[in-house]
């Protein structure tokens, strides 16, 4: 078990959001028609979510990417001048911008926001999405060329201008006009074991959604095996929804209405395309379900109700303050120190953990310093 406390980070909704689940495929030009209460990710939206993250004590927020989410370096870039002390965990796609690039990117994000910016790399599981940005190759090679996409980006902020000649990328003299202060840390996720090779040996922090314990443990595992083979060892974090309330009976009353407001079409139709995903990690969540909604609560009080129609982080930890208090206890036990929440809506429920959950895992001396 983890020594230090847990740090807690947000999530920021660059998809829409709304009190109800929406899953990632509702049409990009309409942004939630037909959808009721849909916010949309307007800047102003997403910065009361941001400052709201930021005043009541979360370490930071993730930034996702993807077809429908708004551009994570644009908003986040948007939102730090909003924020004083949060930090914005930017995810991106390595195969759609050059390492050197986005080496200088992060070294200016660094120097204008105080020194607040985490990278989040996400390789890409799905062949469809990749092809829709002009990303050919294919999953394995996919993760090949991340693991020298970071090789290049981290050389590009040594001391000396880096040249480096591979598979996928060859830069002669790749460098930035001075180092990110600090540097960032490098987040990365993937289920496959071409993924977790490349957490092993390249990665900072590394993420997985949220399984059940000893499933999430096992992975963990075979990432640190990989790291220790090469002298490293890595910190590990895991993505979750959350429901939280007072009493055990308020919270699975909210589950109820979310579960009640999807129709068996949407489910049967998310499903399909879920499970026609080439992601292991999706794969995993998939399964964890079944698309069945009889049997959701698939380790106590983990519940994947979210994923029936929500593509990625598909659990949710649903119970009273003391009860999510206790998952996340267990989960620290079994090696994670970072938790990346979220909830529907995302403004409320931050206000939910902030106010019931933190303070629990504070008393128990489990929250660390933002």
């Amino acid at each position: 078990m983890s020594s230090a406390g847990v740090t807690l980070h947000w999530f920021l909704p660059t998809a829409g959001d709304s009190r109800h689940l929406l899953n990632h495929f509702h049409a990009a030009p309409s942004r939630g028609t037909g959808t009721a209460n849909f916010r949309a990710p307007t800047l102003d939206h997403l910065g009361q979510i941001a400052r709201a993250a930021d005043q009541l004590g979360f370490t930071g927020v993730l930034t996702p990417t993807g077809t429908w989410c708004e551009d994570a370096w644009l908003t986040s870039a948007a939102l730090a001048g909003q924020t004083r002390r949060l930090r914005f965990l930017v995810a991106f796609r390595p195969g759609l911008i050059s390492p050197t690039l986005a080496a200088q990117m992060a070294a200016a994000f660094q120097r204008q926001s105080g020194g607040r910016l985490l990278l989040n790399i996400v390789t890409g599981g799905d062949d469809l999405e990749m092809q829709r940005f002009g990303d050919w190759l294919d999953h394995d090679e996919r993760y090949a060329r991340t693991d020298e996409f970071i090789r290049v980006l981290r050389g590009a902020w040594g001391a000396t201008p880096l040249d480096f000649e591979g598979d996928h990328y060859r830069v002669a003299g790749a460098t930035t006009a001075g180092r990110p202060d600090p540097l960032p840390d490098i987040y990365f996720g993937g289920s496959s074991a071409p993924a977790i090779e490349v957490a092993g040996r390249v990665a900072d922090v590394y993420l997985t959604w949220g399984e059940p314990p000893h499933l999430a443990r096992e992975k963990i595992e075979k990432v640190g095996a990989v790291a220790a083979t090469v002298g490293r060892t890595l910190r590990y974090g895991i993505r979750l929804h959350a429901i939280t309330r007072d009493t055990a009976q308020e919270a699975w009353a909210v589950a109820d209405r979310l579960l009640a407001r999807l129709s068996p079409d949407a489910i049967a139709k998310a499903q399909a395309r879920l499970s026609a995903s080439g992601s292991v990690g999706q794969q995993r969540m998939v399964a964890l379900h079944e698309g069945r909604t009889d049997r959701l609560e698939i380790s106590p009080n983990l519940w994947a109700g979210v994923g029936l129609v929500r593509g990625g982080a598909g659990t949710a930890l649903v119970g009273s303050h003391e009860e999510v208090a206790d998952r996340i206890a267990e989960y620290h036990g079994e090696g994670f120190d970072e938790f990346i929440l979220s909830g529907y809506p995302h403004l409320e429920e931050a206000y939910h953990v902030a106010e019931g959950l933190m303070p629990v895992l504070r008393r128990r001396g489990l929250l660390g310093d933002t």
